[in-house]
């Protein structure tokens, strides 16, 4: 099975042959962040490569200049794709290579922010499913419906959630949120325009955000959700995990026929793939949300992983390698499908969900999002 490789050391990838070569670089260059992103610029230690799996080191070459370093080679076909998070040069020679084996890189800021992804040309071009997918977003009945059961199934799988706790806290706090939650799921259905679906979305995530005070044993109360920049720790750690869910998603649906820029629920617009977060709102509280709640209550995590200065609303490099290397364990656990009768991973589920979406346009099978039953 093709991995995900994470890329957190500075360095350069390059394609030799039919091979990928990762060259780490001694020492960086200092990075400048424009904008809501401006701080001051940090020189980076190069270390190593970090990956689900070692890369083996034995080829001592040299890089062109400099001291020597080991460079790495990297099997191309165990590849699905790069996520990067530390300062790494391409050339268009690689970009050329990724793009004929269909690998994907997600780009990652200093931040941890999701900056973009380089897409390969899309291979698994449908011009009839297209027409089916834009047809339904102009169908305002067509579209609501799809947006409904989005909403209806993130919910769900946010109210498991809560109940899991619940089950085993008997918090009155948390009863009273999962009763407020479950008031809002009931409305889902009375409301016609994706804008008051929006707004019913928005207040369960509120309400949801409140009870992460009873699930986790916090220092400080977490009040609300803060975007860019995240203002605590929680925040920062709710900002990494959805950019990371958000970049498995692109690359999930990048293997099926959709297009990513039509979507149902969020607002189509420029520079976005909106429908991998039409997706990702499905898994949100089941890939992101439960490994905070691991991360933190099993003290993974500390304060000491984030960086003061910034109020601890930054991740620093240690804590960010802990993080993805659960996040990416998750994404590989697998559990036993109802339907299909087998164990499927949960990346597989995010492919399946796509595969779900097809269908609803296709006219084959109305959809019905991923509801967790644990």
């Amino acid at each position: 099975m093709q991995r995900n490789y994470y890329i957190f050391s500075n360095g350069r990838l390059r394609r030799r042959q039919n091979t990928i070569y990762f060259e780490p670089v001694e020492g960086g260059e200092q990075r400048e962040e424009s904008g809501e992103e401006e701080a001051e610029s940090r020189q980076l230690e190069a270390k190593r490569l970090d990956t689900e799996q070692e890369v083996p080191s034995e080829n001592k070459e040299t890089l062109e200049a400099g001291k020597q370093m080991p460079r790495k080679p990297i099997p191309v076909e165990d590849v699905e794709a790069f996520y990067v998070f530390g300062e790494v040069d391409f050339n268009t020679k690689l970009l050329n290579f990724l793009a004929q084996k269909k690998i994907s890189v997600h780009i990652f800021n200093y931040y941890g922010f999701y900056s973009g992804s380089y897409y390969p040309r899309e291979y698994l071009n449908s011009g009839f499913l297209l027409v089916k997918q834009v047809q339904t977003y102009l169908d305002p009945q067509k579209r609501i419906a799809l947006a409904r059961e989005i909403v209806k199934t993130g919910i769900d799988n946010i109210l498991r959630n809560l109940k899991y706790y619940q089950a085993r806290r008997s918090s009155s706090t948390l009863q009273k949120l999962i009763k407020t939650i479950e008031e809002h799921l009931a409305a889902v259905g009375r409301v016609d325009t994706v804008s008051e679906l929006m707004g019913i979305e928005g207040r369960v995530r509120e309400r949801y955000y409140e009870s992460f005070n009873e699930i986790l044993s916090l220092e400080e109360p977490f009040v609300k959700r803060v975007r860019r920049p995240p203002d605590n720790m929680l925040n920062a750690l709710i900002s990494f995990g959805n950019s990371l869910l958000y970049a498995t998603t692109l690359g999930e649906i990048y293997r099926t026929q959709l297009s990513p820029t039509i979507s149902f629920l969020h607002e189509p617009g420029d520079r976005r793939f909106s429908l991998a977060l039409d997706i990702s709102e499905v898994f949100k509280p089941l890939l992101v949300d439960r490994l905070i709640f691991k991360v933190l209550n099993t003290k993974m995590l500390g304060t000491d992983d984030f960086d003061k200065d910034l109020n601890y609303g930054y991740l620093k490099e240690k804590g960010r390698k802990v993080f993805v290397q659960e996040y990416d364990q998750r994404l590989k656990t697998t559990i036993s499908h109802r339907n299909l009768g087998r164990k499927v991973s949960y990346r597989r589920l995010i492919r399946l969900e796509c595969y779900k979406l097809i269908k609803h346009l296709m006219g084959v099978q109305e959809y019905r999002g991923f509801r967790a039953w644990w």
